[in-house]
C-alpha cells in the first residue's frame, strides 16, 4: 500500500513532483489546469461509457425491430394474402367486387 500512496504524492503533491522547480503560483496554475484537464478526461470517460451503454440499447432496439420486421414479413408472404383463401360461398372478398 505504501507504494500506492508514494505513486499518488508523487503526481498530486507539488512539493515532491516534477513542478517543484517552478514558482509557487506558477506551480498552482500548472497543477490547476492539469487537475481540470484530468477531471474532464475522467468526465468525458464516464460520460462515453454511459452514453455508449444508451448507443448499445438502441442498436439492440433497432436490431430487434428488423428483426421482427423481417420475420413478419416471411411468415406473412408464407400465409399469403385474403385472395389466397376464397369464401366459402363463391362470392368476391372487398376490392375484387371492383374487379382489382
Amino acid at each position: 500500500m505504501s507504494a500506492v500512496v508514494d505513486w499518488y504524492r508523487t503526481v498530486t503533491d507539488s512539493e515532491r513532483n516534477p513542478l517543484k522547480t517552478l514558482a509557487p503560483a506558477q506551480r498552482f496554475q500548472t497543477m490547476t489546469v492539469l487537475g481540470l484537464m484530468w477531471t474532464t478526461i475522467f468526465c468525458a470517460a464516464a460520460g462515453a461509457w454511459l452514453w455508449f451503454g444508451e448507443l448499445a440499447v438502441v442498436h439492440l432496439l433497432l436490431a430487434l425491430g428488423t428483426l421482427l420486421t423481417g420475420l413478419e414479413f416471411r411468415s406473412a408472404s408464407r400465409r399469403g394474402t385474403y385472395r389466397d383463401y376464397p369464401n366459402p360461398d363463391g362470392t368476391a372478398r372487398y376490392d375484387d367486387v371492383w374487379g382489382g
